[in-house]
């Protein structure tokens, strides 16, 4: 049974706090006005005795007894008056359930324990005295019974202990087990809301994973479709200059636009296949588990590599893990195809495009900065000079791309732009540690840079 469960079931026994007056619960207030009253008559019925052995008239010990026994009310509250109106009455030998009943909820409470041994061991005292007296006027009046000399104090001892000891032992039992009750349920009460914090924190977290991960793959999309269909136009708008002067041509960038049509919609469908199912079977569920979004980051990125194509005139794939550095040369010839005139500059290690040299998350981030960069320059500088430059600096990879004005206007081209290009390349800059840096040129151009640190993704192979 659940914390609250438990709680539940314990207020519909009398919860905490639904009592009058002292008490905690109805149910605790009914027992002490029973025992009040019990109380009451014993002490009213020993009132008579006590009034004729000591020449007073019945109706004082009467009122005596009607006095001390609804003591028993206020136990819980003081328990401590309770026990020392037990040791007063002591005397007229009544009380006896007071006392038990008093030495009991003393014990179990919070009262001191060396306020509670004291009154204790006057309570033994008193009973002591009280049984010894008592029993020897009832021997010397008993002219048949001789006891032996030991029998009246052992007898007194042993009736003072079995009215002390059994309340109090079994008082401090109660008052044990009552404190480690109320410890636990603490205990569990911060155990409870500490899950809740955890849980909303849980909560909040699987929100920003999911809301990383929609970035990711948006950018990802981004940077794998609308390049191609950068290119699509761009060769469309050719196409439909030369259709008439030169059909050779314009059969030849017909193809092109054809081949990167079904290109884009090969990685389009990837992608989309991405957001449906996790790792192309288990569908993708609303609650996702904790490593949900890396394992959609890791098959979006195997996605991405999948879609890039084996021939014709895209680039193409590197050991398997997505675009490299040794491919921005058939990056380079794609807009280069396309009209653009575009230079690639290398500066630094040698040989450093023959091969991946750095972690492929380094040369992902470079190509795609590179990739969205070009797009770029057909977007809003068409018929633009461009020039790409590559440095290698021993710890980091630096590239800038370049453009000068257009020379037709940045509205020939017709390409829409969601303004995400250049967001999504400095996040993934950014995301490596490195630095991204874009904007005009004093001769009216476009520059964009990138400086990534090469153990930014780990070891490169």
């Amino acid at each position: 049974m659940s914390v609250t469960g438990a709680r539940e079931s314990a207020g519909a026994r009398g919860a905490p706090g639904d009592g009058p007056w002292w008490w905690a619960r109805r149910r605790s207030a009914v027992l002490d006005v029973v025992l009040a009253a019990l109380s009451t008559v014993e002490c009213v019925v020993e009132g008579v005795p006590f009034a004729h052995g000591a020449g007073l008239p019945e109706w004082v010990g009467m009122a005596l007894g009607l006095v001390v026994g609804p003591v028993l009310l206020v136990r819980r509250r003081w328990p401590v008056v309770v026990v020392l109106a037990s040791i007063a009455v002591m005397p007229a030998e009544m009380g006896a359930l007071l006392g038990v009943v008093g030495l009991y909820t003393l014990a179990a409470s919070d009262v001191p324990r060396r306020i509670t041994a004291l009154l204790a061991g006057m309570t033994v005292v008193g009973t002591l005295v009280t049984t010894y007296v008592s029993m020897q006027q009832d021997v010397a009046r008993e002219e048949t019974f001789n006891p032996p000399v030991w029998f009246v104090p052992v007898m007194a001892v042993a009736v003072g202990l079995v009215m002390t000891a059994p309340p109090v032992l079994w008082g401090l039992y109660i008052g044990a087990r009552r404190r480690l009750v109320e410890s636990l349920r603490e205990r569990a009460d911060g155990l409870e809301r500490e899950l809740s914090l955890l849980a909303d924190r849980a909560e909040e977290r699987a929100e920003w994973a999911r809301n990383e991960e929609r970035t990711r793959i948006a950018r990802e999309m981004h940077d794998v479709v609308a390049h191609r269909v950068s290119l699509m136009v761009v060769h469309a708008a050719a196409l439909q200059a030369v259709a008439l002067k030169d059909p050779e041509k314009a059969s030849k960038n017909a193809a092109l636009v054809g081949d990167m049509g079904r290109q884009a919609l090969t990685e389009l469908r990837e992608m989309l296949g991405v957001l449906r199912t996790a790792d192309g079977a288990a569908p993708v569920r609303a609650a996702a588990g904790p490593d949900e979004p890396e394992r959609l980051a890791a098959v979006a990125s195997e996605a991405a590599r999948r879609a890039e194509p084996e021939a014709g005139a895209m680039p193409a794939e590197a050991d398997g893990d997505g675009p490299s550095l040794a491919e921005l040369a058939d990056l380079v010839g794609q807009s280069r195809a396309a009209g653009m005139a575009v230079v690639l500059s290398v500066e630094g290690a040698d040989g450093a495009t023959a091969g991946r040299s750095y972690a492929a998350g380094v040369e992902q981030t470079v190509y795609r900065v590179v990739q969205e960069a070009l797009t770029n320059v057909h977007k809003h500088a068409p018929g633009a000079r461009a020039r790409v430059r590559l440095a290698h600096r021993g710890d980091e990879v630096a590239v800038q791309v370049e453009n000068g004005p257009s020379e037709r206007g940045a509205a020939d081209a017709g390409l829409p732009s969601g303004g995400n290009g250049l967001v999504g390349m400095r996040e993934r800059v950014t995301a490596l540690g490195g630095v991204f840096v874009s904007g005009p040129t004093e001769a009216g151009g476009f520059r964009v840079s990138a400086v990534v640190p090469v153990g930014a993704a780990g070891a490169g192979g």
